[in-house]
């Protein structure tokens, strides 16, 4: 954390404040730190722990802000003032902030405080989301708003007064105020005609409140009204009397059915619900109705009369088993386009046949038939048959019914079917004749449903671009999770028009042969995974002229079957085949040698063991060779450990895509990129790279994306990315950078729309480098607010690269040494007195024999020995500075050492007469160990400083010695770009004068080892090495 509010800073962090400054001008900040800024006016400050609403600074866009969303925070009290920046505001989302204690996940009591004033400061708010907070009572709120949620809170009693002042609101949401997981021992009050006052309210949802009865008076402008979920058991016409404008109505969920409920169920009474007769007959504009877990055990023809106009009607998990035998309630809803029959079986009967109500030959208008799980066990002509001549019926739902025989020759009676879900059924094979039944409940006793009834989950979809989807097919099977062993060709009779065909999670164990499909002919997209195939016959699917995507993943086990062959060469014989997946099949041995194919663009062969396969000599080296249109290929999960150039030399030219995730490559050969021409996408996500180095991306590559993330990438060579001029997309995410730099990328940098540096434990040492490059190139960093964190010091760990903490800009190696010094004197502190306690004579005989010795050593010079330790160069026109020179340098160094003192030459005082300038200035370069700039200035020198300089930097190309050493007087020298690339490269070379008395005596320790040393050993070794003496 910072510096407490309050708190003096010291002068030293007030330095490093302004450094910091300096540092950041460059490039300007994330606007609404620490939220992230959405185009257009969206401020998003979700997940971010914020314990109180941030205040962003005058000089951020405020006016355009348009939508801030605080949600996910544990923000508790809000207060008049927080929104009075955001004048323009239109949408403020404040969910779950400070939720009820039911409803945390810590049960931790909370209870949201708003103050009177604080959403009227909003004049143009129009949405508000207060729900999933403890707040019991109404805030005042603008007249401008339309949408309000107040869903999870404690919001009890609604009276007259509740929504005064609202005339614009079109929106209410009050759902689950008192229920199972809100809890609040009685149901919510809503008092007659307490919203009769919101002449525009549109949507109103009381869903979950532990209602009894609907409330009265409603607004009349109501189109849609949810109440399910409640305890109303009872509906008559003066229950929606008013409501003559409704279009949806939901009302399922008050009288439940509780042997198929997924939470808390309190049983529906004996003889309840009781549904009036002219409960909805005067509703004419009622286009939805829901009806859902309501109990309901026959269906009254008056209920739907008078609505014409319904065109979705819910009467899932009810008791309809019987009911949609010989109903005619359907009869006047010749709108209706979706009707949800699912979940209404018998308790612990499964029905042989099921045979619809001629009545649902009357829903002309039906396109959405669901009817999973009525539980009959037989699926033939009969079942259907009201259902054959519907113009417009394109999905049929029959999921999990238990069919174990299904006709499916009947669908081709249906012209405008789309797609037949018989998916999580229990059919074995082809269907006998259709038996004879008179009787339509042919039921067994012995089977016992379970307690949980629902779909099963759906498969994890594939990755974008290695699937092809059914949905834009004019007909689709999904047979997927039954009981197939074997594929009959009889099986498909009548179903030619058949394009997409879903048979995976079934037990298919057969080798196919190229007859199983036959009658298929316009057959497109097989899906057959999850089975037990056995790839043996060169014929398999032979049958299919027109398919083009074939998904074989997930059949391993034939595969893993030591000594058995497979035979993959039916893949050159399917003309039109575009997608083939492979996937997850542990391939490694005994199969063709090569895939050849004209037609194939995409291959799915992740899941697999190339490894194994590229270890057997020259076996497998050109397996993907014969594919010459492949332009994606997916080998992630194939335990590669190397990608060598002569097997990328045997890939297609023609592939774009190549994906190697989650595989163990520590070394990548970075020039072999040349060998696929065409490339535009490389995924290395998930393996072990350490560092991206030997080398660069080749020049002239067509790459667009590259993903390196999920790797332990901590060193990346300079400029490795800059010949890859095309590269859009880069994913470095999920690493162990601690810096970026922008040395990697040259101008390629401008060209990046999407950078992602997230998840590195990046060093946020203060003025690091990689905050500027981040800020110019802000837009392509997603989550450069919030996601891009400091990984060290420990002190910022986990926290945004933002939160710089002043008290830690501190310079480490002043801070060792200080350590160092400490540690040095306690040893002294201890030592010394010890010493002088057993050996003190000796001691001091010792010290005398050595101050007799230094004098002499200290004049002796050789031959070439400097005369002067160093040359003093100033601008003689600054009175300040020469004043400081004469004063307090010469003082310093020359009578203030002792036997230490310095030589130091100086221009009034040592220069011969007689000599010209340069003359003397040559002289005094060439015999002075160092030269010494005393500074006031950097952005403008005087003629004589930048002689002396040049005729410092040739010594150093002469030489090859470094005898600069900059002393600073002013802090505004820092911002010379000379000085701070020399304090990177030399950083003891250059010394500030300390504002502060207590730090100079700091200074001249450093001044005197800056002179006495040669600059060689100062150069930081992270970026070279310094010059070298020359040989």
């Amino acid at each position: 954390m910072g510096p407490g509010r309050g708190a003096p800073l010291p002068l030293s962090l007030l330095v490093q404040a302004a450094g910091l400054a300096v540092a950041l001008a460059e490039g300007a900040l994330p606007a609404f730190l620490p939220c992230e800024f959405h185009a257009p006016g969206q401020v998003n400050c979700e997940w971010l722990f914020l314990t109180s609403v941030p205040v962003f600074p005058a000089s951020e866009p405020l006016g355009n802000v348009t939508s801030l969303s605080l949600r996910c925070n544990r923000i508790r009290h809000l207060h008049h003032h927080d929104f009075t920046q955001l004048s323009s505001l239109r949408q403020l989302d404040l969910k779950w902030n400070c939720p009820p204690s039911s409803l945390s996940i810590m049960q931790w009591s909370c209870h949201m405080t708003i103050e009177h004033n604080t959403f009227l400061a909003m004049p143009t708010l129009e949405v508000l989301n207060l729900s999933y907070n403890n707040i019991t009572t109404m805030p005042a709120l603008p007249g401008t708003l339309t949408h309000l949620i107040l869903s999870r809170t404690n919001i009890l009693d609604i009276g007259p007064t509740t929504f005064e002042g609202l005339p614009a609101l079109s929106h209410l949401y009050l759902d689950g105020n008192c229920y199972y997981k809100n809890p609040c021992g009685q149901a919510v009050q809503v008092a007659p005609g307490a919203l009769l006052g919101l002449g525009n309210l549109t949507y109103l949802s009381l869903k979950y409140n532990n209602l009894t009865v609907v409330p009265r008076q409603l607004p009349p402008s109501l189109q849609s009204l949810l109440l399910s979920y409640n305890r109303i058991v009872s509906l008559g016409p003066d229950d929606l009397a008013n409501l003559t404008a409704l279009r949806v109505l939901d009302v399922g969920g008050n009288c439940r059915r509780c042997d198929h409920a997924r939470n808390p169920c309190v049983e529906c009474p004996r003889g309840f619900p009781n549904l009036h007769p002219d409960t909805f007959s005067h509703l004419s504009h009622l286009e939805g109705l829901v009806l859902s877990d309501s109990s309901l055990y026959n269906l009254s023809t008056s209920w739907f009369r008078g609505l014409g106009n319904l065109s979705v009607l819910d009467l899932s998990e009810n008791f309809l088993y019987e009911c949609i035998t010989h109903t005619r309630a359907f009869q006047g809803l010749r709108k209706l386009r979706k009707l949800n029959l699912s979940f209404n079986y018998h308790k612990g009967v499964s029905y042989a046949h099921l045979r619809l109500s001629p009545s649902f030959g009357s829903l002309l208008s039906l396109r959405q038939l669901d009817m999973t799980g009525i539980f009959f066990r037989s699926l033939d002509r009969g079942t259907l048959r009201p259902l054959t001549h519907l113009p417009e019926l394109q999905n049929l739902t029959l999921q999990m019914n238990f069919i174990n025989k299904a006709e499916l020759s009947l669908f081709q009676e249906f012209p405008s079917l789309r797609h037949v879900d018989l998916s999580n059924n229990r059919i074995s094979g082809a269907s006998g004749p259709p038996m004879a039944s008179t009787g339509r409940a042919d039921a067994e006793e012995d089977w016992q449903p379970p307690g949980r009834l629902a779909p099963g989950p759906q498969d994890a979809p594939s990755s974008e671009g290695f699937k092809l989807s059914c949905e834009n097919f004019s007909f689709s099977l999904d047979l997927s999770r039954n009981n197939l062993m074997t594929v009959q060709s009889q099986m498909f009779t009548g179903l030619s028009r058949l394009q997409c065909l879903q048979l995976s999670h079934n037990s298919i164990s057969q080798a196919v042969n190229g007859s199983q499909f036959e009658p298929l002919s316009s057959l497109q997209v097989l899906d057959l995974s999850y089975n037990k195939l056995d790839l043996y016959h060169g014929s398999s699917f032979t049958e299919l002229p027109r398919l083009r995507a074939l998904d074989l993943s997930y059949n391993s086990q034939p595969f893993s079957m030591q000594g058995v062959g497979h035979n993959l060469s039916f893949v050159a014989q399917l003309p039109a085949l575009r997608i083939l997946s492979l996937a997850h099949n542990g391939i490694h041995s005994r199969v063709s040698p090569e895939l050849c194919s004209a037609s194939l663009q995409v291959l799915d062969f992740s899941g697999n063991v190339l490894n194994r396969m590229w270890n057997e000599g020259n076996m497998y080296l050109q397996f993907f060779r014969g594919l010459r249109q492949l332009s994606k290929l997916d080998l992630s999960q194939n335990h590669l450990h190397a990608v060598l150039p002569h097997i990328l030399a045997n890939f297609p030219k023609s592939l774009q895509v190549l994906r190697l995730r989650d595989n163990y490559l520590a070394f990548f050969n970075w020039s072999s990129l040349t060998l696929l021409p065409k490339l535009e996408d490389l995924d290395l996500a998930g393996n072990q790279l350490k560092a991206l180095t030997n080398g660069s991306l080749p020049a002239g590559t067509r790459l667009q994306r590259l993903d390196f993330s999920r790797n332990s990438i901590s060193f990346i060579a300079l400029g490795f990315f800059a010949p890859a001029t095309r590269l859009q997309v880069l994913n470095l995410s999920v690493n162990a950078l601690k810096t970026v730099e922008p040395s990697w990328f040259g101008s390629l940098v401008a060209n990046l729309t999407v950078l992602d540096v997230s998840a590195n434990p990046l060093h946020c040492a203060c003025g690091a480098s990689f905050v500027d490059f981040l800020l110019e190139v802000q837009a392509a960093v997603p989550g450069l607010a919030s996601h891009v964190k400091c990984g060290s010091p420990g002190q910022l760990q986990g926290r945004s690269i933002f939160a710089q903490d002043l008290r830690l800009c501190l310079d480490e190696a002043l801070s060792w040494g200080c350590f160092a010094l400490s540690l040095l004197v306690v040893a002294l502190g201890l030592a010394v007195p010890l010493l002088q306690h057993l050996c003190g004579w000796d001691l001091w005989y010792c010290f005398h024999l050595g101050l007799a010795w230094l004098p002499r050593r200290g004049r002796r010079r050789g031959a070439n020995a400097p005369s002067y330790d160093a040359f003093v160069v100033f601008d003689k026109s600054q009175g300040a500075v020469a004043d400081w020179v004469y004063n307090e340098l010469r003082v310093r160094l020359e009578e203030c050492r002792g036997r230490r003192a310095l030589r130091l030459c100086l221009e009034e005082r040592d220069w011969l007469p007689g000599k010209t300038l340069f003359e003397n200035l040559w002289t005094s370069v060439y015999s002075s160990r160092k030269t010494l700039f005393v500074l006031a200035r950097t952005d403008r020198v005087s003629g004589f400083l930048r002689a002396s300089f040049l005729l410092a930097q040739q010594r150093l190309l002469e030489d090859r010695k470094d005898v600069v050493v900059l002393v600073i007087l002013s802090p505004d020298a820092r911002r010379s770009r000379y000085v701070r690339l020399r304090q990177r490269l030399c950083r003891r070379s250059v010394l500030h004068w300390p504002h502060q008395p207590r730090g100079q005596g700091s200074f001249w320790a450093q001044l005197g080892v800056a002179l006495t040393r040669d600059n060689h050993h100062f150069y930081n070794r992270n970026f070279c090495r310094g010059p070298t003496s020359a040989e």
